[in-house]
Parts: C-alpha cells; structure tokens; sequence
C-alpha cells in the first residue's frame, strides 16, 4: 500500500517532527519540515500552528515617524493569511492584536495567549481596523497575529514596532 520511502518519512515525521511541533517550540515548521504539506499547514492535531511561509502582518495607513491626531484610524494588514475570529481553528488565518506601547514579549509569552490589558488590545472578532485615541507624545505600535485561541504563530506572525507621535 505505502512505498519504503512513504514509511520513510512516516516514521520520521512521528518520531522527530511531531515531538518537536508538540512541545510548540519556537521553530519554523517551513525550514524544519520541508515538503510536509499536512505538518506545515495543520498542527491542530498537536498543539500549535505553524504560520506559511511569507506571512506578514503590517500598517495600512501609518508608517514609522507618522504624527497624528488623536483619534486616529489604524488599519491592519494581512498577507500570505486570512483573517478569522477567535475561536475559529482554521490553518493558516489568524486575528490581530495591536500592542500599544508594550514591552517586548518574552520567548515563554509567546507561547501563551496574548495578554488584555491597555498595551495589548484583542481584534477577536476579525476587525481589521480601529480607532484609537492616545494621550500627545511618542507611542509605539505593533501588531501581532494570534490563533483562534490568542496565542501567536510559529514563528510569530508581526509588523516591525512604529513610532508615531500624537499631537
């Protein structure tokens, strides 16, 4: 039914492959895993998804530098992914998340679902903009893609942090 080389990479997939996307390790399933169409592009079964190749998540409207007025309109781009709202499992979709003046996440934070809170504002309904009103001054933005459950891909789905300043 399986030719030996079927068995072949069956048996490493199980044995080396799996283990590793199980654990959710901060890998990228396309370098690790070549030519695995299901392991790339389908980890429900072991824990965590693996982003495609060439995703990027960016500002529409703002670019590093910009001054504004606040209340501003920010609007989220996506490619290489579609977007879904929280509780959705779907491969390769995800929500945003905008980080507002937020400290850099740790290794282990990016392996749990995204904090709420004033820095880190949840997009779970597939929004793909917002307004946001901020205080005059210089603020840092970013946006990272989360899962169906709010914790980000691997390797992380994100734009380069913007600085903007609000008058």
């Amino acid at each position: 039914m399986f030719s030996e080389k079927d068995n072949s990479i069956r048996i490493y997939h199980f044995a080396i492959v799996l283990p590793r996307i199980a654990s959710c390790a901060r890998i990228d399933c396309f370098t690790e895993v070549p030519d695995v169409h299901f392991v790339q592009n389908d980890t429900r079964a072991v824990g965590c998804f693996c982003r495609p190749a060439g995703a990027k998540d960016y500002f529409i409207n703002l670019k590093d530098g910009d001054t504004v007025s606040s209340p501003f309109l920010v609007q989220f781009g996506l490619s290489g992914m579609g977007v879904a709202p929280a509780g959705v499992e779907k491969p390769n979709t995800g929500h945003h998340h905008l980080l507002i003046d937020a400290a850099p996440l740790t290794e282990e934070q990016m392996k749990e679902p995204l904090p709420v809170d004033d820095s880190h504002k949840h997009f779970g309904g597939g929004q793909t903009e917002t307004m946001v009103t901020l205080p005059e001054g210089k603020h840092t933005l970013q946006l990272l893609l989360g899962d169906w459950t709010h914790i980000p891909h691997v390797p992380p789905v994100m734009s380069e942090p913007i600085t903007i300043t609000v008058r």
